[in-house]
């Protein structure tokens, strides 16, 4: 596998501020699919910022495709999707606003048509490229800052909680949509269902620390490591009695 992105002990932090990441190290290679994970707090989207050049190192090197990443530089190798939807959409038209990334990058004419279907078809927002940003459903918002992440083809995908607050249609079809990216994906969340389901590797935040980095199974069914960060283990991969041990009548016995 190609090497995409390459953390070395990057610590970073704002300015006059104490560091909120410490001594980072990880390496991502191209199409690899990562669950970052941990409790508020831990230095998840800082540690994004760090990578999409908003936040500058103290310490150690982020290095993208081999070029170190330097803060306030234009990365169209990364594209960062928000927590928030409402942060990132504010064109009339959906459509004008999957546009916007590419348009600026200088793309214009059917080409910038061409690549706007294609992420509109991407995110399953075809039917709706003519409405108003304001008028899309929760889930239709999220999707639309995906199509706005993927019409600049980046490399590398970084999603802030993709699933916050969808309902479990909405959900499904996020999850869908994921599933047939071709990009890199980072994506932090609590839904860690979500994450075993999209990522074969996950990586424990905690303390702007990363305090494990392994197969997914591995990391979230290893109950004393997720309790130490804060974390529960998802409920797939929790042992359960057999359903007729669960049931039991009022004087004990197994129904």
């Amino acid at each position: 596998m190609t090497e995409l992105l390459y953390l070395d002990t990057l610590t970073a932090g704002w300015p006059g501020q104490e560091p909120v990441l410490h001594d980072i190290s990880l390496t991502l290679h191209r199409g690899e699919r990562v669950g970052l994970v941990g409790p508020n707090g831990a230095g998840k989207s800082s540690l994004f910022l760090s990578i999409a050049g908003v936040l500058a190192p103290i310490g150690g090197v982020v290095r993208l495709n081999g070029r170190q990443v330097r803060s306030g530089q234009f990365l169209p190798d990364v594209a960062l999707v928000f927590q928030q939807a409402e942060d990132q959409l504010f064109c009339p038209t959906l459509a004008e606003d999957v546009a916007f990334g590419a348009r600026n990058m200088g793309l214009a004419g059917p080409a910038l048509e061409q690549r706007v279907a294609q992420a509109l078809a991407a995110c399953d927002l075809t039917a709706l490229a003519d409405r108003p940003v304001h008028q899309l459903s929760g889930g239709e918002k999220r999707r639309a800052c995906i199509a706005g992440a993927l019409v600049m083809q980046p490399a590398l995908m970084l999603l802030d909680e993709p699933s916050a607050a969808l309902d479990l249609r909405n959900r499904r079809k996020l999850i869908a949509v994921l599933r047939q990216i071709d990009q890199a994906l980072v994506i932090a969340s609590h839904d860690l269902e979500l994450v075993l389901e999209l990522c074969p590797r996950v990586i424990v935040m905690d303390a702007g620390r990363i305090g494990a980095d392994g197969p997914a199974r591995d990391v979230l069914g290893d109950a004393r490591l997720m309790a130490a960060h804060g974390q529960e283990v998802p409920h797939s991969l929790t042992p359960h009695e057999d359903d007729a041990q669960m049931h039991r009548t009022k004087t004990g016995r197994v129904c």
